[in-house]
């Protein structure tokens, strides 16, 4: 066990080190850059835009309406319908979300993963699969995987080696089903303890341990063949509210942010980490207002892009929360997230509506097309890194 511990610490290290080096690039080069850049040039706008949203399925079926998360269990949605599949002609996407309602058994999974493989912006598979109360196949009745009481209990137990093997475990079973993407690990420092939304989803109270646990857990994820997302930047776990539901904020200075939350978000940084998600939080101490941090350029891109040098895509949190949709229609919120910094919009409550903003915001100089690019470019990069390891 001791070999396997210090194995496990310097392939952490040794990997962070090639991939902060190989990916963390506004411009890549080589082959691989070559590549992109001949992609980007043939695409229309309408398609470098469609790689800039990640949906859910009931995004793609205009006759579904709803307001609340509990709306969407009843319709089952399992399958790419008639509806569906006219609306993925023109609006493409880059990626879709499954949840548990979206999954009934390994046979139908499979099916509609192939279905979703086919449509129009090639889109990338991801999930929510952290281990613990968070997981969708996990946690499903109708598959029998490795259950993980909490990441705080991992974390607990002070030994990084353990949230390598919890996410090489769950990348491995997320691989055999065709995930690309698991938008994990939760790198929140949960030291607020009437926190309702992070809570044990986090690995512990001290930013030192869970940085260690952070990165083991993102290598333990990649070795299985799945690209991990640290999450919620700038920090989601100082706050009492639920963004899922309404407004929530931190009231931290940013230097009381770099002396915790971001001693995990730099460690994933460092480690090359290709996807940070936002929270939807404000922090008015750091940016002097209240809007959220998904749609804010201080905390995008002077905080993040700027002091601490992130090169890879920012995911934001999904928009049909209400921290967002209290707040900002669904064009308000797609074109705010864009302008922000963010390289990726997840989860619009309508897609067509977003989408069609973001293509006026273009044409109408809100949005330059160079701005469109630099997002794409970093998409189409991650999704070619991606299709090269499963070749």
């Amino acid at each position: 066990m001791k070999i396997f511990k210090t194995w496990i610490t310097a392939a952490v290290l040794f990997g962070g080190l090639l991939l902060t080096a190989c990916t963390n690039d506004d411009n890549p080069s080589g082959s691989s850059a070559g590549s992109v850049e001949e992609q980007l040039r043939k695409m229309t706008l309408r398609e470098k835009v469609g790689q800039m949203f990640y949906v859910r399925p009931e995004a793609l079926d205009t006759t579904i309406h709803w307001s609340s998360f509990e709306e969407l269990s009843p319709y089952k949605l399992q399958q790419i319908n008639d509806c569906m599949a006219g609306v993925v002609k023109n609006y493409p996407i880059g990626g879709m979300i499954l949840y548990a309602w979206n999954i009934e058994d390994e046979n139908q999974l499979s099916s509609f993963i192939s279905q979703i493989r086919a449509l129009n912006g090639s889109p990338l598979l991801c999930i929510d699969e952290e281990g613990g109360r968070v997981s969708r196949l996990a946690n499903h009745p109708n598959f029998n995987l490795p259950k993980y009481e909490s990441m705080e209990s991992i974390g607990e137990t002070g030994d990084p080696a353990n949230a390598y093997e919890c996410a090489n475990t769950i990348g491995t079973y997320l691989t055999r089903y065709g995930f690309d993407i698991d938008f994990a690990p939760v790198a929140d420092v949960n030291t607020n303890p009437d926190n309702v939304v992070i809570g044990k989803r986090a690995f512990s109270s001290d930013p030192a341990v869970a940085a260690s646990m952070v990165t083991s857990y993102l290598q333990g994820l990649k070795d299985a063949g799945i690209t991990g997302c640290i999450k919620h930047f700038p920090g989601h776990g100082d706050t009492t509210a639920d963004t899922h539901y309404g407004y929530a904020k931190s009231m931290k200075t940013w230097d009381e942010m770099m002396d915790c939350e971001m001693v995990t978000f730099r460690a994933g940084i460092a480690w090359g980490c290709e996807l940070i998600m936002t929270a939807h939080i404000a922090t008015p101490n750091v940016t002097g207002t209240d809007e959220p941090a998904t749609m804010s350029p201080v905390i995008l891109k002077d905080k993040l892009r700027g002091e601490l040098g992130y090169r890879n895509i920012i995911v934001t949190d999904a928009i049909s929360m209400g921290a967002i949709t209290k707040q900002y229609t669904n064009a308000e919120a797609a074109v705010g997230c864009i302008k922000a910094g963010a390289d990726i919009v997840l989860d619009p409550r309508n897609l067509v509506e977003a989408f069609d903003a973001v293509i006026a915001a273009v044409n109408d100089g809100t949005l330059s097309e160079a701005r469109i690019n630099q997002s794409v470019r970093r998409i189409l990069t991650l999704k070619q890194q991606i299709r090269n390891r499963t070749k």
